[in-house]
């Protein structure tokens, strides 16, 4: 067995406030060992004995709650009691902690103890990939228990997964970047003893999981392998929502139940196969998502600026000086010290996703660096922002980007005038005015996806972009971001669709479609015609409500007139 081992030296104690709001959440009276605490379906997977369990879920049912409840039981037993050590491996590094978390929590109650039992210890774990040799490093969290064993929660499939021996979880199976060598790895896991537990929401029909659901219906891996489905509607029967009240603090109607119902089966809009897919388990013919969690957290490296400017209907009401005057003043308070932050000797592009009421309005940025990596220094999104206070932004951002190549913009619907407007001022060649169809998705989104596989994205890590970009996915053959609205994680009043993602890959295109370098130098007329832009000359009545001197990533800007 090849070695994989944690570095002592860097071992630090996860705090309870670290923790998700998941975790943090759980009453303070909650007894996970308590009659009648899991639902049925929870109590009937937890009850599974087989060596392989593949359980194939809806969003939601509280299948991963229950597993790792189970599993905190396997980790404090003796081996004599049957006790083995345990290891979960999830798409995302939240996960890991998600699930860590909440094994801390039934630890403390089962053992009645707040002490070492149930502190959980984060530290880089040594993957030595037994073909090449090579080591590296990922982040782990792990609680340690008197019986000897631990429960060690794994931030991302290690490349040698069958050195894991004893109980392994693999949780979202269906969105790991190999969902084929994750299920191949596991199965090997079984000559040394111990469970597997495959748990996954669908992600197409054509997916690994899919088929290793259907292959052990089929008998192919023996009678000691098992699939458990749990759908939406079934843990609803179960009492999912008087659970969810439960964890509220609310007190369940029928009234209210039939309305919780309904608006979770009505966000998919005309979304059906989605839907079903997700809530009743039917998996679609298409791929489904088409970038892994992992590749979205990998390329989010650091909290960078989110400039949001978001407006009332009343603003476009204001003297047509009023409002050039307060985005002046927005300007020069919030985008131009980012401006004067960018590398002058690189390339700068951007992309555009042009939304004018409905939903946001995205302007990306990008730095190329020497190494051709696609670097985001921040990004700017406004909701309501009438076209005029558009253009000021984003010949603003134009003329302050260092060695501007050029940008690519939406130019369908509303979008057309702005881009066109752009065009004008600063050069046909230099800025690609696009009508999104499904040909250019089909061309251009596969080669932003690439870029994310490849590792040549750095992206500010924001829930709203991860969630945008999740959303992409193959529709009829095609990936592209499908017609449904999500809400905004920051402000659920506001709708999105996909904004990051499509201005990205716009982004992406002016990456690969530089005509030349823009360099503005505001001397009255330069050689191509462009006027100096002197502004309204004044920063006008109207101020920004956040401290433009406070050092957060996003920063916004909402304004009731």
């Amino acid at each position: 067995m090849a070695a994989i081992k944690p570095l002592a030296s860097t071992i630090r104690v996860i705090e309870w406030e670290e923790l998700p709001p998941s975790v943090r959440e759980i009453p303070a009276n909650f007894n996970p060992v308590a009659e009648g605490v899991l639902m049925l379906h929870q109590r009937q997977a937890v009850a599974l004995t087989h060596s392989i369990i593949a359980i194939p879920k809806g969003r939601r049912t509280g299948i991963t709650f229950a597993v790792m409840l189970r599993k905190t039981l396997v980790a404090a037993a003796s081996r004599e009691a049957g006790g083995d050590n345990v290891y979960y491996i999830g798409d995302t590094k939240e996960k890991g902690l998600e699930a860590i978390g909440y094994c801390a929590r039934f630890s403390r109650v089962i053992a009645r103890a707040q002490g070492e039992v149930s502190q959980i210890e984060e530290f880089l774990f040594e993957d030595q990939d037994p073909e090449t040799g090579k080591s590296k490093f990922i982040t782990a969290y792990r609680i340690r228990y008197a019986s000897g064993h631990q429960i060690c929660a794994l931030s991302s499939r290690p490349a040698n997964i069958r050195g894991l021996q004893g109980h392994v979880v693999i949780d979202e199976a269906a969105f790991h970047q190999n969902v084929q060598e994750v299920i191949d790895a596991a199965t090997a896991l079984l000559i040394w003893g111990g469970q597997i537990t495959v748990i996954s929401s669908q992600n197409g029909r054509k997916n690994p999981f899919a088929q290793f659901c259907r292959d052990i219906e089929a008998g192919r891996y023996g009678e000691d392998a098992v699939v458990y489905q749990v759908s939406f509607d079934q843990a609803v029967a179960n009492g999912l929502y008087e659970r969810v009240c439960w964890m509220k603090g609310e007190t369940p109607t029928v009234e209210g139940k039939a309305k919780w119902y309904a608006k979770i089966r009505n966000g998919y809009g005309v979304r059906k196969s989605a839907m079903r897919e997700e809530l009743d388990v039917i998996p679609r013919d298409g791929n489904g998502v088409c970038i892994p969690g992992v590749w979205i957290e990998a390329a989010m490296t650091e909290e960078r600026p989110v400039l949001r400017l978001l407006l009332d209907d009343d603003f476009v009401r204001r003297p047509k000086n009023e409002r050039a005057s307060y985005l002046d003043d927005w300007i020069k308070r919030y985008l131009k010290p980012l401006l004067d932050k960018l590398p002058k000797d690189r390339t700068h592009v951007f992309g555009q996703d042009f939304a004018r009421h409905r939903d946001f309005s995205l302007i990306v940025p990008i730095t190329i660096e020497q190494a051709l990596k696609r670097v985001i220094p921040f990004v700017i999104e406004m909701h309501k922002v009438p076209h005029a206070q558009q253009q000021q932004v984003l010949w603003a951002l134009i003329r302050g980007l260092p060695r501007c190549g050029g940008g690519a913009m939406d130019a369908g619907g509303n979008g057309e005038g702005l881009a066109e407007a752009t065009a004008d001022e600063f050069g046909h060649t230099l800025i690609h005015q696009l009508k999104l169809s499904r040909q250019w998705y089909g061309t251009w989104m596969p080669k932003m996806i690439q870029g994310f596989e490849d590792g040549q994205i750095d992206t500010p890590r924001d829930d709203n972009h991860q969630a945008d970009l999740r959303s992409i996915e193959e529709v009829d053959g095609i990936a592209m971001v499908p017609a449904l609205r999500t809400a905004d994680i920051k402000e659920p009043d506001l709708m999105r669709h996909g904004d990051f993602a499509i201005a990205l890959c716009l982004g992406w295109f002016a990456t690969l479609n530089i005509g030349g370098a823009i360099e503005y130098t505001p001397v009255g007329k330069s050689e191509g015609g462009r006027h100096e832009d002197k502004g309204s000359g004044q920063i006008g009545r109207f101020r920004n409500r956040p401290n433009p001197n406070a050092d957060i990533p996003a920063i916004e800007s909402k304004r009731s007139w």
